[in-house]
């Protein structure tokens, strides 16, 4: 709530109606679920969050400030989706702050079993995919450039354009070059975009 909107009495105007205003950000994704406590356990642990409330029909996590950032509702039972692609919502996607937590990201989950179903170099993003318990696509990912307006860019160039998902990689060897040193400029390029020359 905004300073203005708090207080109570005071007359207000609203701002223009036909001005669009766009959000300040992504509040939460809420899934549906038949195994409320085993969705729960892997959000827990792959995002490091933790419940804010959980009564074993409804349970909100965060893992920030925000009051809730995942909410799962287990009021079913749900049909399960099939595992075709369909129409619809296809995944969620969290940030985290550099190359280095992402990768350590990556091996403690490894450690854990929890495994990614792919490994992208987007561009923009590099990014790792898995799998909730209940076949949702989950992204974690880093950003590759140092401002939006720099990987907005680049987008608009002809690498992007002629292939807008991005090139594979093995996370191993990509924590394996991390710990060696290799630049951050080399690890997050893909690799059909050529080295640029001074």
């Amino acid at each position: 709530m905004t300073s203005t909107d708090q207080h109570a009495g005071a007359a207000r105007t609203l701002p223009d109606p036909t001005v669009a205003r766009p959000p300040v950000g992504l509040a939460h994704v809420v899934f549906r679920t038949n195994d409320l406590p085993r969705m729960r356990e892997w959000y827990c642990t792959v995002l490091g969050a933790h419940p804010v409330f959980d009564n074993g029909k409804l349970a909100f996590l965060t893992y920030d400030e925000e009051h809730h950032r995942v909410a799962l509702i287990a009021t079913g039972p749900y049909p399960v989706p099939s595992d075709e692609p369909q129409v619809g919502f296809y995944h969620s996607a969290f940030t985290h702050p550099d190359l280095g937590a992402l990768l350590a990201t990556y091996r403690r989950l490894r450690d854990a079993e929890i495994l990614p179903v792919r490994a992208i170099r987007h561009g923009p993003t590099v990014s790792l995919y898995y799998r909730d318990p209940d076949g949702n696509h989950v992204e974690l990912q880093v950003d590759s450039f140092a401002t939006a307006d720099e990987a907005t860019e680049w987008m608009k160039g002809p690498v992007f354009s002629a292939n807008p998902i991005g090139t594979l990689f093995d996370p191993e060897e990509m924590v394996a070059d991390y710990e060696r040193g290799v630049p951050f400029e080399v690890l997050v390029r893909r690799d059909d975009d050529p080295v640029p020359t001074s």
